[in-house]
């Protein structure tokens, strides 16, 4: 493990018990920690260096996009990804994407079942399933974050999770 591994756990760990205590992850971790990212790998790489992890940063913020724009994430979480992206690299930043939507999943299925809200989750996703496949990808206003019922999940601790596995698989 390395440095950049290190700083790339802890940010993901803060933001995860900021989200936890909140339920937001401040700009001012996930910007400032993108923005590190870009001069530290600029001052130890160069001006390539700066490019990968600005690469980084925009294929992580590129990959939670889309459920961003469905209504699913937070914007801080996609900002997350982006900023871990940063410190991990472009190839790195895919698996973290893959794993910490592996965790959020796991996560949202635990949450739902200990909250007795199991049953309602299958049928949320049978009409969201549904809705896309009449009116094509675009949100489904009653299971947004803003305008859903739910219970909603601290999406910070999928992705330092997401984060711990890259770090320990990779």
């Amino acid at each position: 493990m390395t440095t950049l591994h290190v700083i790339a756990l802890s940010l993901a760990a803060v933001a995860g018990v900021i989200d936890v205590r909140c339920h937001r992850i401040p700009n001012w971790l996930t910007l400032g920690g993108a923005c590190a990212a870009v001069v530290v790998h600029g001052a130890l790489s160069g001006g390539g260096g700066a490019a990968l992890a600005g690469l980084a940063w925009l294929l992580g913020a590129l990959m939670f996009f889309v459920p961003f724009a469905l209504g699913g994430l937070g914007a801080g979480d996609v900002k997350l990804v982006a900023a871990l992206g940063a410190w991990l690299g472009p190839g790195e930043v895919l698996w973290l994407a893959l794993f910490s939507g592996v965790a959020g999943g796991l996560l949202a299925f635990g949450a739902s079942l200990s909250g007795g809200y199991l049953g309602t989750s299958f049928g949320n996703i049978r009409a969201l399933l549904t809705h896309w496949g009449i009116s094509g990808a675009v949100p489904l206003p009653a299971l947004t974050l803003r305008d859903g019922r739910g219970p909603r999940l601290a999406y910070a601790v999928a992705i330092f999770a997401g984060t711990l596995v890259t770090v320990w698989l990779r």
